[in-house]
């Protein structure tokens, strides 16, 4: 089992940048940042004291024989077992090892990464009972780039992310397998080659480390991210695509959109205004109103937009929250039992983006086609064609590449249906109702990569107008994005294949390295 899509292999990097852990600060970019490698883990003062109260206050109670979930219980619907204190440590022993027990793909490094770094979070905030050389070495994994191998599958969102989550807690305690300097290896193997010691799990401490929703909070933070980028693409492939036409700029006025003043639609078309300056002047417009793919891209795109700041708000209040049952309460010095594990929230967020990013998909599609027709590109050549004289009618351009485009999109607009709907009970009905979040973040990175496959698709369109169109005519934002690619793809004349440049600016959008403005999104 490999992960779906080949990211680089994360190694060791010397970085001096740090992120504190245990804190209210935690981002998705910071989250980005650590599953990268690119800043490092360092866990607070304030949160190793929160940390110490809140394992002094769990040990107490179990030594006091108080009734605690997973302690001094059995867990689910086996909660009615009880355990003696003595096999209290065998018990969290063997939930780990009952939920190894995971299939499908196996998570990447930066997926991997951010997990431990999400669920790092989590138990740092001292409201889990867990010691702090478990904290500690949790932070040491991430830190030095022992990943868990986790298999993607076996998640409901609740009681939080049970199986994935198992092959953390496995990690800690030697079992199980994970990857380092892209090697798979034994946990105990592993952690020995970078000084490190598993440690034998105490009460509570395997279903503090399971019981909660960080996989599904972490994977949704990369495809945050990624779908980030697509949004801002998306805006200057818009005005590309525009001008190739002769499009109408006039459709991207201010006094349009601050008539109906949805933010994300507002900030798109900024956006797109500012991508259709510089150059030589266009002529005039072609038509009184483009197609929709053209003139109502700020009301497409800007869906997305604000999606991603309603789904920032809720996504940062998960990974800074404590997805934990029981809770330990240090200043009452009691454990309170509830469903912090339940990803309501953020299955409701992935959802919704979900749907953002296939539209998404679904209006470059449509500017594919329109590129590409030459009933519609007033000018161009049938398919982008880029050989002229007799032999033109043996080429057909870009003609199978619209065919994928349509293909992509259809798949992502059918993934697009929310899987939080499908809860299903569960546990003997005692997880009777259930989000189904780590399938929707699943789900949503899925829609992502197909939406930027089809990007690179219609960037690759898009350079090719700005070449037969004549690259003068390029405005400044445009010849920015052409120079850019024209470094990794080459004008397309005769037929060839293209696949290969494809997957090229394929993980070009995917990391970032392609120009595409200022991302930042409205207040």
């Amino acid at each position: 089992m490999r992960a779906m899509t080949e990211a680089p292999e994360i190694t060791k990097t010397d970085v001096t940048a740090h992120v504190d852990i245990g804190t209210n600060s935690l981002t998705v970019e910071n989250v980005v940042r650590l599953a990268r490698r690119s800043a490092r883990p360092v866990i607070t003062d304030a949160a190793r004291s929160r940390v110490r109260a809140s394992a002094a206050v769990l040990n107490r109670l179990h030594a006091d024989g108080e009734h605690v979930y997973g302690v001094t219980t059995s867990v689910g619907a086996s909660v009615t077992t009880r355990v003696p204190p003595e096999l209290s440590a065998d018990l969290s022993l063997n939930l780990l090892r009952m939920h190894g027990c995971g299939t499908g793909r196996l998570l990447s490094d930066e997926e991997s990464a951010a997990v431990l770094c999400v669920r790092l979070n989590s138990v740092a905030r001292g409201r889990s009972g867990v010691r702090e050389e478990v904290v500690q070495l949790l932070c040491d994994l991430l830190d030095r780039g022992v990943l868990p191998l986790i298999p993607s599958e076996g998640s409901v969102g609740a009681s939080g992310d049970l199986t994935p989550l198992s092959y953390v807690a496995a990690v800690l305690a030697g079992e199980r397998e994970v990857r380092l300097d892209g090697r798979e290896l034994p946990a105990v193997e592993a952690m020995a080659a970078v000084g490190l010691h598993p440690v034998e799990l105490g009460p509570k401490e395997a279903l503090a480390l399971m019981n909660g929703t960080s996989v599904a909070s972490a994977l949704g933070c990369l495809a945050w991210a990624r779908a980030r980028r697509l949004a801002r693409l998306s805006a200057r492939l818009t005005a590309i695509a525009s001008r190739a036409i002769h499009g109408n700029p006039t459709h991207f006025d201010a006094y349009i959109h601050a008539s109906k003043p949805h933010p994300g639609q507002i900030a798109v078309a900024e956006w797109i205004r500012a991508d259709l300056q510089g150059g030589i002047a266009v002529r005039e417009a072609a038509k009184l109103q483009d197609r929709y793919s053209i003139r109502c891209a700020p009301h497409v795109v800007g869906v997305l937009v604000d999606s991603l700041r309603q789904g920032r708000e809720i996504i940062e209040t998960e990974i800074n929250g404590v997805s934990d049952n029981p809770i330990v309460d240090v200043e009452r010095g009691i454990a309170l039992h509830g469903g912090n594990f339940y990803g309501g929230h953020v299955a409701y967020a992935f959802d919704n983006l979900k749907t953002a990013v296939a539209n998404l998909a679904g209006l470059m599609d449509r500017q594919m086609a329109l590129l590409c027709n030459p009933a519609e590109n007033e000018g161009l050549p049938a398919n982008l064609v880029g050989v002229v004289g007799d032999g033109a009618c043996t080429h057909n351009g870009l003609k199978a590449v619209t065919i994928a485009t349509s293909a992509l999109a259809a798949e992502a607009l059918k993934q697009s249906i929310p899987a939080s709907i499908f809860s299903r009970s569960t546990e003997l009905h005692n997880q009777d109702k259930v989000p189904m979040a780590t399938i929707a973040a699943r789900d949503l990175l899925r829609i992502v990569e197909l939406t930027e496959q089809v990007a690179a698709m219609l960037t690759i369109a898009c350079m090719q107008a700005i070449d037969l169109r004549g690259g003068s005519s390029a405005s400044d934002a445009a010849g920015e994005l052409h120079r850019a690619v024209r470094k990794l793809v080459p004008k397309i004349g005769p037929d060839r294949r293209l696949d290969r440049d494809i997957r090229r600016l394929t993980e070009q959008i995917r990391e970032g390295r392609l120009p595409v403005g200022d991302q930042a999104l409205p207040a």
